[in-house]
Order: structure tokens, then sequence, then C-alpha cells
């Protein structure tokens, strides 16, 4: 049973999409957080070792960033791989999700950020075939992530 309404064929062509930039997970991860600092400077107040990087460079080079840009595409790739199985894929959204909320207090709307930066990327590097194919995944993540937060009265 499914709460997500995902053909056989969409889910074939999201982990399509989505392969093509995890190949390279962690130099894309840390691309997609640094375009969220550098565009949404106030989304560096939740990691307080950025707090201090201005330039997009120095962001970069960094251990800390990088590890979490890996982290953000390990995490989106076990959800990949869980788009045919609801309940696979909401044990891995649900404990991340009150994580966020409880634990780490982000604003859920910062999601939203990340997955629009992810389908930017991808249209820019593959084109807006593989961006099409991945835009209903990041819609479903950021509905079930939103989801959490309610239920933990965000």
């Amino acid at each position: 049973s499914s709460i997500m309404s995902f053909s056989e064929a969409e889910v074939q062509s999201a982990r399509g999409a989505w392969e093509k930039i995890y190949v390279d997970a962690e130099d894309n991860g840390t691309t997609v957080l640094v375009r969220m600092f550098t565009e949404h400077p106030d989304t560096k107040s939740y990691f307080a070792h950025f707090k201090g990087m201005d330039s997009a460079e120095e962001m970069k080079q960094s251990d800390q960033v990088r590890g979490h840009g890996k982290k953000v595409f390990t995490a989106i790739n076990d959800m990949v791989q869980h788009l045919d199985n609801s309940e696979a894929f909401l044990g891995i959204v649900n404990p991340l999700g009150k994580k966020h909320a409880t634990q780490l207090k982000i604003d859920p709307k910062n999601f939203r950020i990340i997955c629009d930066i992810i389908l930017q990327l991808m249209e820019e590097k593959f084109g807006g075939d593989c961006k099409a194919s991945f835009e209903k995944v990041t819609n479903e993540i950021c509905t079930h992530l939103n989801n959490v937060y309610k239920e933990v009265g965000w």
C-alpha cells in the first residue's frame, strides 16, 4: 500500500534523474548548501560553524559544509530508494523531520529551499527533463517533512 502515488515509470525516471546528480554526492551536495547559504544567508544561523564564512569559496573548502552536503544527499538517496514503499520511506522521513523540528529547530521552509536548489542544479547540469522527473519527489519529501512538523506541533 502506498500513500504516495508514484507509478513504476515515475519511480524509474526519478531514480534515473537522481543517479546523475548523486554520482558526485559530496560536490553536488556542497554546491547546493553553498547556494543556499549565499542566496538565503539567514540559513547560516543554524550552523554555528558556518556563520563566520562569507565567501562561497571558503564555504566550498570547509570540511563541515562538505560533510553536511554529503549527509543531505545521502538522506535523499535513502528516500529515493524507497519511493515504492511508503512504510520504508516514512521510516526515513519521520525521524529526520522530528530531529530537525525538535532538536535542531530548523524552519521547515528550508527543506523547500534545498529541494528547489537541487532541481535548479539538475536542470543546469542535465536539462529540463531531468528536473521534471524529480520534481514530484521533492514535493513528496517536503509534504511529508511538513506533516511531521505539524504532528510535533511546530
